[in-house]
Formats: structure tokens, sequence, C-alpha cells
């Protein structure tokens, strides 16, 4: 029988090493932190064996050893259990390494009081078979998280070990007064063999349950780069067709700014274009008459000139707005700008029985594009005359303020006509949005692009006397680009 306990423990000894050898090849198990811990017991458990294969014939203490390498090794495989779940902390360590210290100095005291074997089996039992409930409690909390059929199949081999175990320690209790330190002195060795040999095939399942973890994390890896590669497809063709968007909506830009351009345009031209087609006529129906007054008529030519230059002036403004380019600004004294202003602004307004006040406090010159910001004042002013004009009160007003702040100077137009809606003042700066029945939505929107590209603002208030109000705000500090 004792040949046969040595034959015994040498098969599992090389089946052990042959698993070990499994781990390390280059087909093997994937380098993983928690790995250590597999190696190391199947290492421990294969010396414990070699241990109990040789403790005949060296001295009684390699039995100690033999039991010592045998629960480490279940305490790594606990150990290895539980880093399943959760990362192991130094508590987890020191408990489990105490556990084993604990365990085998009391198997060593029983040994060095000649405890017999039957006892010393018996008491190991305890340990062995506290350890086997312990990995049954970590593979029950992994089952939670892992439904695979390996691990259930570890959990079913481990419950088996832990029901083997409990009977050599009850066989053991029961058969105490057989005693001896030879396994063959032991009713129940085919008892103990089952149960060591269930331990292997725990390890066999281990070691399957491990190499299945790993082809699940390569093939989810395969799948995530799978799908990382269709993403990556989606998102290219996502991005093909952001940059077919951009460029349609550049087109689209760019016919817009044309469209707005030639309204801005017919919009802008319209009035002195009436104003030269008025003195055309004047001129024609003078000469038809034949009354011709040479001053009059050189009046009305200077007022023609003048006229076209505003055209001019307007188209290259319009130009230079729309072709995006930076404004080009110089000093200039916002109050010198709006006298010098007056001789267009008085006549129409006149013409139309409004009065114009002028409170002109911004004495300070700013950087500006003398063409835009008259064009802004214009619209304004124009608006304003439009406004006031619909206004059954003999009383029709505007004033035009001017003041300085400590960072810009404040231009406000204000009238007393019928102001703008509530509801459709959040849309009366947007490009072909009027609250004119006969406007074609360009003039404000013209006039905040311009005020805009000068860093300032502009934003629309009740006036004082009821009516509306525009408030210009220019800052003070030199602009980027001054020529």
């Amino acid at each position: 029988m004792q040949t046969a306990n040595q034959i015994f423990f040498s098969l599992l000894s090389l089946m052990l090493i042959g698993l070990y050898v499994s781990t390390i090849t280059p087909s093997g198990f994937k380098k993983d932190e928690n790995l250590i811990y597999w190696q190391s017991s199947i290492l421990l458990r294969a010396f414990s064996f070699i241990s109990w294969m040789t403790a005949p014939y060296l001295a009684g203490f390699f039995l100690t050893v033999a039991n010592l390498s045998f629960l480490a090794s279940m305490m790594l495989m606990v150990l290895l259990f539980r880093s399943w779940r959760k990362p192991l902390t130094q508590f987890d360590l020191i408990f489990a390494a105490s556990f084993v210290a604990v365990s085998i100095l009391i198997f060593e005291i029983l040994r060095q009081f000649d405890a017999g074997f039957a006892v010393r089996a018996a008491f190991m039992a305890i340990p062995i078979s506290i350890l086997s409930v312990w990995e049954m409690r970590e593979l029950t909390t992994v089952l939670k998280t892992d439904k695979s059929t390996g691990l259930k199949t570890l959990m079913i081999m481990v419950l088996i070990s832990l029901i083997i175990t409990s009977a050599v320690g009850v066989s053991g209790l029961l058969n105490k007064s057989l005693g001896g330190n030879q396994l063959i002195q032991f009713d129940g060795t085919f008892m103990l063999w089952g149960s060591l040999s269930m331990h292997l095939l725990i390890y066999i399942a281990v070691s399957s349950y491990l190499y299945q973890r790993m082809m699940t994390r390569e093939r989810d890896a395969l799948m995530s780069l799978d799908q990382a590669a269709r993403e990556n497809a989606q998102i290219k063709s996502l991005l093909e067709e952001r940059e077919g968007l951009i460029s349609s909506l550049l087109i689209a830009n760019k016919t817009a700014a044309t469209g707005a351009l030639s309204a801005s345009i017919a919009h802008e031209l319209n009035q002195p274009v009436a104003a030269i087609s008025l003195n055309a006529e004047f001129i024609k129906r003078q000469l038809s008459e034949g009354i011709a007054d040479p001053q009059a008529i050189q009046e009305v030519i200077s007022g023609i000139q003048f006229d076209n230059q505003r055209i001019a002036k307007i188209v290259s403004t319009l130009r230079d707005i729309f072709r995006q380019e930076e404004v080009k600004t110089g000093l200039v004294n916002l109050d010198e700008l709006i006298e010098q202003m007056k001789s267009i602004i008085l006549p129409q307004a006149r013409d139309r029985r409004v009065d114009v006040e002028f409170d002109l406090q911004g004495e300070q010159a700013i950087p500006l594009n003398t063409n835009e910001i008259s064009q802004v004042i214009l619209n304004l002013v124009n608006n304003a005359i439009d406004a006031v004009s619909s206004n059954a009160s003999m009383d029709k007003k505007i004033m035009i303020q001017t003041r300085v702040t400590a960072d810009h100077i404040e231009l406000r137009i204000a009238d007393n006509g019928p102001g703008i809606a509530a509801q459709k003042r959040d849309t009366i700066f947007d490009l072909m949005k009027s609250h004119k029945k006969e406007g074609m939505g360009l003039g404000l929107w013209l006039c905040k692009h311009i005020i805009d590209r000068h860093q300032g603002r502009i934003h629309y208030e009740d006036s004082e006397w009821g009516g509306a109000q525009f408030v210009i705000k220019l800052p003070i500090h030199p602009m980027a680009t001054k020529v």
C-alpha cells in the first residue's frame, strides 16, 4: 500500500507540474496580475505531494512541510478566486498568511506530542474544509456576474471536494485508535485518495475556466476592435458628410451673401436714385417750359453729382462689407461726422415736416470707417423719419444724441413714432425680417452687421417719448486695422 501511495503522489505531482508548464508556454495564459497566485498554488500543491511521497524515508518534519504547502496552495486558490471580483488588500494577505501559520502550528504541536495519524488527519480536515467553504463563498459571489458553465462546474467540484474532505475528517476521528505515521495505517486511504484527486480536478477546472476567461476577453477585444473599426468607418462617413454639408453651406452662404448684397444695393440706392430722378425731372420741366434758370439748374446738377457720389460710396461700402474684409478705420470725431451729414438729414426731414434735434457731446476721435458709420446713421434716421411720418400728431420729433463714457462713445437716435411691438423686437436685426410693410428686412440687419464689424453693440429701447430708440456703443480703444 505504501508503494501505491508513493506512485499516487508522484502521478499527482507530475500532472500538476505539467499543468504549471502549460501556464508559462507561449500558448499559455497572457500576462495577468493574478496569475502569480495561480502558478504559486500549483507549485506548492505539487511540492506538498512530493513531500508526502518522501516523508516515510525522511524526517517526520516533512509531514509538516507537506501540510504547510497544501494549506498554502489552497489559500492562494482562495485569493485567486477573491481577486476575480475585487482587488486584494493588504489585510487579505495578512489574514491569509496568519490563518495558514496558525493551522500548521497546531498541526506541528500535535505531531510533536505524538498524536496519531488519524487525529492529525482529522485536524487537517478542519482548515481544509474552512478553505473549501471560503472558496465556495468567493465563487458564489463571482457567479452573480459570471454565469458561465466553466464556473458552475468548478463550484460543483469544490463542493464535492468539501464533502469528501469532511468525510475524511469524520473517518479519522472514528479511527483515531489506529495511529501511526504511515498512510497505509489509515482505513480511509482510498477516501483520502479521492479527496486529493478532487483537488487535482479542481486545478484542471480552474485552468479550463481561466482559458475560457482569456478566450472571452480576446473575443470581446476582437469584437471591440471590430466595433471600433465600424465606428471609425461611421465617423469617417460622418466627417465626409460634414465636409459635404460645409461645402454646401459655403456655397449657400455665398449665394445668400450675393442675394443680400443685391438687395442691400437696391435698398440703399433707392434714395439717391430717387433724388437724381427728381432733379432730372426738374431740369426737364424747366427746359420744356422755357424758364430755365442757369443758377437753379447749376444747383440741381450739383445735387445730381452729390447723389452720384453717394451711389459710388454706397456700392463701395457694401462691396467691402460683403467681402468680409477687416474694417478699415481712421480716427474720426463722431460729432463732426454727424455735423457733415446734416446737409443730407435735414432736407429729408424738412420735406416730411419732421423736427430733428441734435445733442452732440461726443467730442472724441475714435476708430471708424466713415462711409460705413454714415450708412448706419442714415438708415436709422430714415427709419425714424418713416416712423414719425405715420404719426397723426403734428409734433413729429427725432433726437440724435452722443455721449462719452469710460470706454465707448454712445450714439442714440430716438423718435416719437409708434415704436416697435414687443413681440417683434427679438427679430428686428434678422436678415429679411422687417416690421414695416414696405420694408425688405435689410436696413437694421446691415446696421448691426456694420456695428459688429466695428466691435460695437446696437440695441433697441423705447424712447422717452414712447417711440423707438436705437442705442449704439462704439469702442474708444483703437481697432485692429487702421488707415
